[in-house]
C-alpha cells in the first residue's frame, strides 16, 4: 500500500504521525511511505531520517495526497485539507466528529474511509490510541494551570503547592479516566489538594487506592460541583463519552461562584468541551476571560510537547497501521473488532451512531 504522512497545518501542531520507525516497519514489508518535506521537524525527526528508514520525500501536502492510498495524520483535517481527501482514501487520524458539524459533513461529502484513534475500542472498552495523548493532556492541563494561576497572566496568584505557613492551592478534577487521574498525579505531586469526581465509584474507589492522602474523592452531581467550584483555585475538565459531546458540567451561571483569578482548564475540548463557556483556542492565544475566571482550552494541547506526543502515539497506532496496509482496511476491520470500532464515516455515510445523533444526521450501520 501506499501511506502519506502530510505536514499537520493547525495552528502551532508539531506532531506528526508516523516516526522514521514507523517508516521503517512499513517499507521492510513492502510498502510504499512518502512523507512531506518537513513533516516530522517540529517533533525532532528530520528528512534524512525518513530517507534512511526507506521513505520517498516529497514538497507539497498536495504530492502527497496525490501518492497515497491511506493518509496517517495526527489531527482532524482542516479546511484547506479537505478537497484533497478523494473516495479512495482511507484517512486514520484524530478526527472528534461530534465536536464538528462542518468537518463531518466535508467528510461525508468525500466519501473516503475515515477512521478515527479516538473511538478504536478494545474488548475491555478501553480507547487504546487515545490513552498516550489523555496522558499527556491529564498531565499538561496541570502544568498549564499553575501557569495560569499566575498574577501577571490574570491568575489568582496562587503557587499550587504553597510554601511553609501557607496552604496548598485546591485542585478540582471532574472525571476520574485516564486525563482525571493523570491531572491529580500531578497535582498531587506538587503538593496541592485534590478533589478528584466522577459518577463511577468503580473508578473512584480505584483511584482512593492508588492515590496519596491529598487526594480525596468525592461522588460527582451538581451539588458537589457547585460546592467546590466556591473554593477551588483550578478546575480541571477531563470527561469523555466514547464518540459523543462531551456533558456539560459547569455552565455559565456557575462563574459567578468561582473566585476572580480562578483558571479552568478544558481537556474534553476536542469533544464539545465539558464547560458551557468552552470555546476552543490554540498555542498561539490559548486563554481567555469570562467573569473574571481564565479559560484554558486549546484544542491541541499535547502539541505543545511534539517529542514525547508523537513518540507515545506513534507507539500504539502503527500496529493498526500496519494492519491496515498489509490487509485493506475492509479486511483489517473485518478482521479487528477494535478498528472497525474506529470506523466513522465510510462512502459518504456515518457508521458511528454518536455522531449521527450529535448533528440528528442519518446512522449507517456498517
Amino acid at each position: 500500500m501506499k501511506i502519506g504522512v502530510p505536514i499537520e497545518i493547525k495552528n502551532n501542531e508539531n506532531r506528526v504521525g508516523m516516526t522514521p520507525s514507523g517508516v521503517f516497519e512499513l517499507t521492510k514489508r513492502n510498502h510504499t511511505v512518502y512523507v512531506q518535506k518537513n513533516a516530522g521537524f517540529g517533533s525532532g525527526f528530520f528528512d534524512k531520517d525518513y530517507t534512511k528508514a526507506g521513505a520517498t520525500i516529497l514538497d507539497t501536502i498536495e504530492e502527497v495526497y496525490t501518492a497515497a492510498d491511506m493518509i496517517v495524520k495526527v489531527k482532524e483535517p482542516i479546511e484547506k485539507e479537505y478537497d484533497l481527501i478523494k473516495p479512495h482514501h482511507v484517512v486514520f487520524t484524530y478526527f472528534h466528529f461530534a465536536s464538528s458539524e462542518p468537518l463531518t459533513k466535508a467528510m461525508i461529502k468525500t466519501k473516503a474511509a475515515c477512521i478515527a484513534y479516538e473511538t478504536v475500542e478494545d474488548h475491555d472498552g478501553t480507547l487504546p490510541l487515545l490513552i498516550p495523548m489523555s496522558e499527556v493532556a491529564g498531565r499538561m492541563s496541570i502544568q498549564q494551570g499553575a501557569k495560569y494561576l499566575e498574577k501577571p497572566i490574570k491568575g489568582r496568584g496562587v503557587l499550587l503547592g504553597g510554601v511553609p505557613g501557607v496552604p496548598p492551592g485546591k485542585v478540582l478534577v471532574l472525571g476520574a479516566g485516564i486525563v482525571g487521574i493523570q491531572a491529580a498525579k500531578m497535582a498531587a505531586g506538587l503538593g496541592a489538594n485534590v478533589i478528584i469526581m466522577d459518577v463511577n465509584m468503580k473508578q473512584l474507589r480505584h483511584v482512593c487506592d492508588i492515590m496519596p492522602k491529598n487526594v480525596i474523592t468525592e461522588f460527582s452531581n451538581e451539588y458537589n460541583i457547585r460546592k467546590h467550584i466556591k473554593d477551588s483555585d483550578l478546575i480541571i475538565g477531563g470527561v469523555l463519552l466514547k464518540g459523543a459531546k462531551a456533558p456539560k458540567l459547569i455552565t455559565r451561571d456557575m462563574l459567578k461562584d468561582m473566585r476572580p483569578g480562578t483558571v479552568i482548564v478544558d481537556v474534553a475540548v476536542d469533544q464539545g468541551g465539558c464547560f458551557e463557556t468552552t470555546k476552543a483556542t490554540t498555542h498561539e492565544a490559548p486563554t481567555y476571560i469570562i467573569d473574571d475566571v481564565v479559560h484554558y482550552c486549546v484544542a491541541n494541547m499535547p502539541g505543545a510537547v511534539p517529542y514525547t506526543s508523537t513518540v507515545a502515539l506513534t507507539n500504539v497506532t502503527l500496529p493498526y497501521v500496519i494492519k491496515l496496509a498489509n490487509e485493506g482496511w475492509k479486511q483489517a476491520c473485518q478482521n479487528s473488532a477494535p478498528l472497525n470500532k474506529g470506523l466513522n464515516i465510510v462512502n459518504g455515510n456515518i457508521v458511528y451512531k454518536e455522531i449521527a445523533e450529535a448533528f440528528n444526521l442519518e446512522f449507517s450501520a456498517s
